[in-house]
């Protein structure tokens, strides 16, 4: 069966779960039904913004991902510093990535490999929460939550929760990171997870049978959508509700269902596993008005036998992302949509005596595909043993002003904290020069 609401899991060295960060990070909103959290959200909206139709999907590795085995091998360097898993030449002259990314290399036109991604945090939570906001919480390994918004909470407070035209969120969790909420801009700007109550809420309770019956299922709708026009119930709804019952019976729930894709494009990403099958949901998503989409894929904390490790993980993502890369370029979507790929630290340029990494902020991985951005190349460059950034290091305030740039978010956007103090989401970070136009 089908279990498209599921994102890898597991521990990482200090024992925090995926689990874990989803209950630091959580507001309450596992109460709430899908008229409650309209409400709110309706509450605490602002229109009359002209903004931009563009979207990001943020691919998730948690645990921290090597950046040596996945975009920076760097085999010219000791063998105890280049890659364990060897390089694989790309389509771009003279640049080679991960043996085990052999699809990514095959589209390196469509991506940009950042060499000098870097900051200061080596923890888990830490780390995440620098990427995710722009701003360091060492707390945040101690278990404290989050104190910055994350981007598609700043997106969904600029934008508005839901898309004016198909009703959808603006901000959508397919798998939950820590730091991706909205911290003190209120619950209004959480993602709709798609593993939490609101989606839960779009699903009618059917029978076990019936489930097994797609005719069963699609006559179900038929049948509750003639039966609350018989008996006027929608009357007696107020605004907030009708709005719930709308995106229940809509098309904006059909988006969700990823059954409804051309089958020849659901068989592509279905090679790539449960991955694939989460990255087009993202990219339905965002043709259909989404702003924002993350995606957890956990399993990244490799302290032993980094090797074995990106031989069993670095496939999936070679797959999914591929497919994902030339799935949006066929349908002319590949402008629109921005394609981030991090987590939250790299790895030690040595390795160490169990055949692993540990964790490393100096230099961390960072690649980004589409968005209207200049691709087709890399971006800084390492030291000769890739430890720091040998070039002008990009730090993740860097990347939140591109990701800004991107959103047609201003650069100066401020909003104000509980206490009614101006502050800016962006502070001091720059568009990565090499990435605009």
């Amino acid at each position: 069966m089908l279990n498209l609401w599921h994102s890898r899991s597991g521990s990482t060295c200090d024992g925090a779960s995926r689990r874990d960060f989803l209950r630091v990070g959580a507001l309450g909103l596992g109460t709430f039904m899908l008229s409650d959290l309209l409400h709110l959200r309706a509450a605490e909206s602002e229109s009359g913004k002209s903004t931009k139709n563009t979207s990001v999907v943020w691919l998730w590795l948690g645990g921290g991902p090597t950046h040596v085995e996945t975009f920076d091998p760097k085999m010219s360097a000791p063998m105890e510093y280049r890659s364990a898993i060897g390089a694989v030449k790309t389509n771009l002259p003279g640049v080679e990535i991960g043996s085990v990314f052999p699809r990514m290399a095959a589209n390196a036109d469509k991506m940009a490999f950042v060499r000098s991604f870097a900051h200061t945090n080596s923890g888990h939570g830490g780390g995440t929460h620098y990427v995710m906001t722009g701003y360091d919480f060492p707390p945040a390994d101690n278990g404290q939550a989050p104190i910055k918004p994350g981007f598609g909470s700043i997106l969904s407070r600029f934008r508005g929760a839901n898309n004016p035209t198909t009703g959808l969120p603006t901000y959508v969790r397919v798998g939950g990171i820590l730091g991706d909420g909205p911290a003190w801009l209120g619950p209004a700007y959480a993602p709709f997870d798609t593993s939490g109550s609101a989606r839960n809420n779009m699903n009618l309770k059917v029978t076990p049978a019936n489930l097994e019956d797609r005719r069963s299922l699609l006559k179900s709708f038929d049948t509750l959508n003639r039966e609350v026009d018989r008996t006027g119930q929608m009357g007696g709804l107020d605004q907030f509700e009708t709005q719930a019952f709308d995106l229940i019976t809509s098309r904006a729930r059909e988006t969700f269902d990823i059954t409804r894709e051309d089958p020849r494009i659901r068989d592509r990403y279905n090679e790539a596993g449960p991955l694939g099958q989460q990255m087009l949901m993202a990219r339905r998503l965002c043709e259909s008005g989404v702003g924002f989409v993350t995606l957890h894929f956990g399993g990244w904390d490799m302290h032993g036998d980094v090797a074995g490790g990106m031989k069993n993980l670095g496939p999936k993502v070679d797959n999914a992302v591929a497919t994902f890369l030339e799935d949006c370029a066929d349908r002319g979507v590949d402008k629109d949509v921005l394609l981030v790929i991090s987590g939250e630290f790299g790895r030690t340029p040595r390795i160490n005596g169990g055949a692993g990494r540990d964790h490393w902020a100096p230099l961390s991985t960072l690649a980004l595909a589409g968005g209207g951005l200049k691709m087709g190349q890399v971006i800084g460059e390492s030291t000769a043993k890739v430890e720091t950034p040998k070039t002008t290091p990009i730090g993740p305030q860097d990347l939140m002003a591109t990701i800004f740039e991107v959103l047609g978010l201003p650069q100066d956007l401020h909003y104000k904290d509980p206490t009614g103090r101006p502050v800016p989401m962006v502070n001091g970070g720059k568009p990565i020069a090499e990435l605009i136009g």
